[in-house]
């Protein structure tokens, strides 16, 4: 693999370069900056600006509304886009539900559903997680009973991302108690999140935000052409979708532009006299998060450029597990520089940081509030343990 920039990858960037930034709207940026969990309005808005550049999924293949970039380019463009502080789109139609959808969906299907995805039209949450069914989606237990001409659905999902404000849901339920989920037990179905029966709960976490719920489905009735694909093809595609998450996952463009804020954070704040970007503790720490940052980064443009995605899934569950470490110490490291000066939170009904005690600079905004939220790094997505695991069966031959 060669990852040399060539000098027409060198003017793609300096192309989206441009227009990235001057793009995204400076109150969205700083929002983004301080980690508020993303508005509908601001992932409408930004959704939208892509959309009409053509660029809102750069990762689908052309024929569904994609760019034809390279795998190289693909990321170039992530990263520009992180480094302007842009939103991270609606995380569960363009990079879950889409691949899913133009992979095992039907024609009608991908006629319906793409394009609502592509412009941000449509916003959907995912499923999956139930109060004893997390990582292990082998025990689901939400049910989906075939009635005439529709299904039944019946069960419980929580930490669902987004429900609070998404028009539709992908939801896994058990279509056959009868046979493993393996064998065909479990399938994926598209409904409305307005259908009767359905009710959201939300639950505020421990940064004192809200973008997980819990979702309760009592007798939901969807239309019998509400399954995605094939009755029974849940599993399979579960681990598809699972594989593109985790490699996503690894957040690498996001890792690189919080280290490039905390040094810029390190330099500016001093302690005894001395900026504490020269304190050589703070040095190492940071000097250890870049190699190991750097590596990562490799390990997932290696994965891109070799075609792997959901093929490889030590690989992806590798990924995620360093790439959910590594945000948290960057985010623990950041909150050390800043001590109890960085314990401002924000409110975010408002949706601004501005409101400072003193004359406290505005990154001190959500820099504890994130590193608490991102305690759950290395639990969704999977846990970390259980892609350990899946290491361990699938590489080393181990049983658990």
């Amino acid at each position: 693999m060669d990852l040399k920039f060539s000098k027409e990858d060198e003017a793609f960037r300096m192309m989206v370069r441009e227009f990235v930034r001057a793009a995204v709207p400076s109150d969205m940026a700083l929002r983004t900056r301080q980690g508020f969990h993303s508005t509908k309005e601001d992932l409408q808005t930004w959704n939208r600006i892509l959309f009409e550049k053509g660029w809102a999924a750069p990762h689908w293949p052309k024929e569904y509304g994609g760019t034809g970039w390279t795998p190289l380019q693909i990321y170039i463009f992530e990263e520009e886009c992180a480094a302007a502080d842009a939103p991270f789109l609606s995380y569960f139609g363009l990079r879950l539900l889409g691949p899913l959808i133009y992979t095992f969906g039907s024609d009608e299907q991908k006629a319906a559903l793409l394009p609502p995805i592509l412009s941000g039209e449509t916003f959907w949450c995912q499923g999956f997680s139930e109060p004893s069914a997390g990582s292990d989606l082998a025990s689901v237990k939400t049910t989906a009973v075939r009635d005439g001409n529709e299904w039944v659905i019946n069960g419980q999902k929580i930490w669902t991302t987004e429900a609070h404000y998404a028009d539709r849901m992908f939801c896994l339920a058990r279509t056959d108690p009868t046979v493993p989920p393996q064998k065909g037990g479990l399938s994926i179905f598209l409904f409305d999140m307005n259908a009767p029966g359905i009710s959201v709960r939300p639950i505020i976490t421990i940064d004192e935000g809200h973008s997980v719920n819990e979702v309760f489905l009592d007798n939901v009735r969807i239309p019998a052409d509400a399954v995605l694909g094939r009755v029974g093809d849940g599993w399979t595609q579960a681990k598809f979708l699972l594989s593109h998450e985790r490699v996503s996952n690894a957040q690498v463009p996001r890792s690189k532009r919080d280290l490039e804020l905390l040094k810029q954070i390190a330099a500016q704040e001093r302690a005894g006299g001395q900026r504490i970007i020269d304190l050589p503790e703070v040095r190492q720490r940071i000097a250890e998060l870049e190699i190991d940052l750097y590596g990562l980064e490799w390990s997932v443009l290696r994965e891109l450029f070799n075609g792997h995605g959901a093929k490889s899934q030590p690989i992806a569950s590798g990924l995620k597990i360093l790439g959910s470490e590594i945000q948290q110490r960057l985010s623990t490291l950041l909150t050390d520089v800043l001590g109890p000066k960085g314990i401002v939170l924000y409110d975010e009904k408002e949706g601004s940081g501005d409101d400072l005690p003193g004359n406290a600079p505005s990154y001190v905004v959500g820099s504890t509030a994130r590193q608490l939220f991102l305690r759950a790094a290395s639990i969704y997505a999977g846990a970390n343990e259980i892609q350990r695991t899946i290491i361990a069966k699938q590489v080393f031959n181990l049983s658990s």
